[in-house]
């Protein structure tokens, strides 16, 4: 009788951990799809109030208490100044930031059309946009879209700023080239104006273990090369043609932009670190974002832009399957950046 409890309260113990695990996971799943509801959001900071904040922290704990309420007292004063001449006057100017981290599909697209709506609906061309780039490349039609955004702001006259302070390359050139004025750090790395596309192929692995591959279309090109069947000349030499064709389209974009660049010499697929970006026109100045929104701050009221929308449990889950396949892709490249430089 002792044992048959013992069985029993040992199924019973595991039925109630597989309830309790069942109920966990529906439990989360729950909150995901409720967050999932969540609105999107604009958010909307004004940097001006972080400096602000960052200085009074560092008077607060540099200065003598005395030296410390001078110093409020001061800054109490020049706020009210500012408050009058804004009150008279509508000549400071506004700054707005955004920021784009990219990845192969530049999937940021998806906030930065939005934050660019948002800011077209109040700047006016005495006001100015900065966009602080972070991105290696990838796809080409995604990148155009990105790069098409931020030409909207040229179209309405409104001054664009990119500041770059790791990598815009390839793709990401493409986005910067759009602005009125570029920005990088020193060893930022700039250009790779040059198009790319590779491909395996497993032909020979799959004849070898006598798999055949079947594929039929309608249309010579429809497709150029592939991954498991026998690829000819023909088709090499027409996946080239492409790829020229799309490098011409490159350089005329930046050539629209950017017409001081020697693409004959830069449109290499190659390369630079800020410094010598700088001289071969691919940038305009060698400042960090950083510099450069502390110096703006004295005279203009920035404000930092983000757009975040809202994703389903299964879009989330699928963002972070493309984010991880990203990321491994981007480390790789990384990786190459890395070994060209090392040698």
């Amino acid at each position: 009788m002792a044992e048959f409890f013992t069985q029993y309260g040992l199924f019973l113990a595991k039925t109630a951990t597989v309830l309790i695990a069942i109920l966990i996971v529906v439990g989360v799943a729950f909150m995901l799809s409720k967050k999932s509801r969540a609105l999107d959001k604009l958010e909307v900071n004004k940097l001006n109030d972080k400096y602000d904040s960052m200085r009074r922290v560092l008077k607060a704990t540099t200065l003598s208490k005395k030296e410390y309420k001078k110093f409020l007292k001061e800054q109490k004063s020049e706020a009210k100044a500012k408050e009058k001449q804004l009150a008279e006057s509508s000549s400071r100017k506004r700054l707005f930031v955004l920021d784009f981290h990219g990845d192969i599909k530049a999937t940021a697209v998806a906030s930065l059309r939005e934050e660019v709506t948002a800011v077209l609906t109040m700047a006016t061309p005495e006001d100015g946009v900065l966009l602080c780039l972070e991105n290696t490349g990838g796809i080409v039609h995604e990148h155009g879209l990105a790069a098409s955004q931020l030409q909207r702001f040229r179209d309405k006259n409104i001054p664009l700023t990119v500041a770059v302070d790791k990598v815009a390359a390839s793709g990401g050139y493409m986005m910067a080239c759009v602005a009125d004025r570029i920005l990088a750090a020193p060893f930022a790395v700039i250009g790779s104006i040059g198009v790319l596309a590779q491909l395996p192929n497993f032909h020979e692995l799959l004849a070898r273990h006598g798999i055949s591959f079947e594929q039929e279309t309608a249309g010579e090109f429809k497709r150029t090369i592939t991954m498991f069947g026998r690829n000819t000349e023909a088709e090499r030499a027409k996946l080239r043609e492409q790829l020229e064709d799309t490098h011409q389209l490159f350089k005329d974009f930046v050539a629209k932009f950017r017409p001081g660049v020697n693409l004959e010499g830069v449109a290499t697929g190659e390369y630079w670190h800020g410094v010598r970006a700088l001289e071969r026109n691919l940038v305009d100045e060698i400042v960090t974002s950083d510099d450069f929104l502390l110096a703006a701050s004295d005279d203009h009221d920035i404000y930092e832009v983000a757009y975040s929308a809202k994703k389903t449990v299964a879009e989330r889950l699928m963002s972070s399957i493309q984010l991880g396949t990203a990321a491994w892709a981007d480390a790789i490249r990384d990786r190459a950046y890395r070994h060209r430089l090392l040698g």
